[in-house]
């Protein structure tokens, strides 16, 4: 038992446990992948070339909760994701915190973890799935939202046409994440 609890009273230990997210950085084929744990599970995948810029970006999506760099706790977390990206027909089956978005983003992220792997749909179809037929610019901002990259698929949703829309990470990221899970 550390200071802190031997210290604290149980309320307010619990207190600093929500407000705490661990995160570590780790590398792999499509750049810098930074992953992030509340008590409840993984709260972020971010994706990116700098370091500096996916902590600032995880500090602005958790204001007002502590960061705490902890490499050890999610040392089995990076090794999954950079497995995913590598043959994503193995899966990501992280426990996910779905909690920081609307009401609307959330039923958009449940809808996007049901794609399987190799399958794609439209802004327009997802959607007429969540009953909102006019929706696709909804669908894609709740998309652009989406800090749990890879664990919330947003990378399989198209435009209309079939071809590739912005995509928070890069579309050139987008465009090889796809073209590894068409391969399987």
């Amino acid at each position: 038992m550390n200071l802190m609890q031997t210290t604290m009273p149980v309320a307010a230990r619990n207190a600093v446990a929500l407000d705490t997210i661990t995160y570590a950085i780790g590398e792999s084929p499509i750049g810098k992948i930074l992953a992030a744990r509340s008590d409840i599970g993984v709260c972020a995948i971010l994706i990116g070339s700098d370091a500096e810029a996916l902590e600032q970006d995880l500090g602005g999506r958790f204001p007002g909760k502590a960061l705490v760099e902890d490499e050890a706790t999610l040392r089995d977390d990076l090794a999954a994701i950079a497995r995913f990206i590598e043959t994503p027909s193995v899966g990501l089956d992280l426990p996910l915190d779905m909690r920081h978005g609307t009401p609307f983003q959330q039923q958009v992220w449940v809808v996007l973890r049901a794609i399987p792997c190799g399958a794609t749909i439209t802004y327009t179809a997802l959607a007429r799935r969540l009953g909102q037929p006019t929706g696709a610019r909804a669908v894609a901002t709740a998309c652009a939202a989406n800090a749990i990259a890879l664990g919330i698929p947003c990378h399989r949703v198209v435009r209309a046409d079939g071809t590739l829309a912005g995509y928070r990470w890069g579309v050139e990221r987008k465009r090889a994440l796809l073209n590894k899970e068409a391969a399987i």
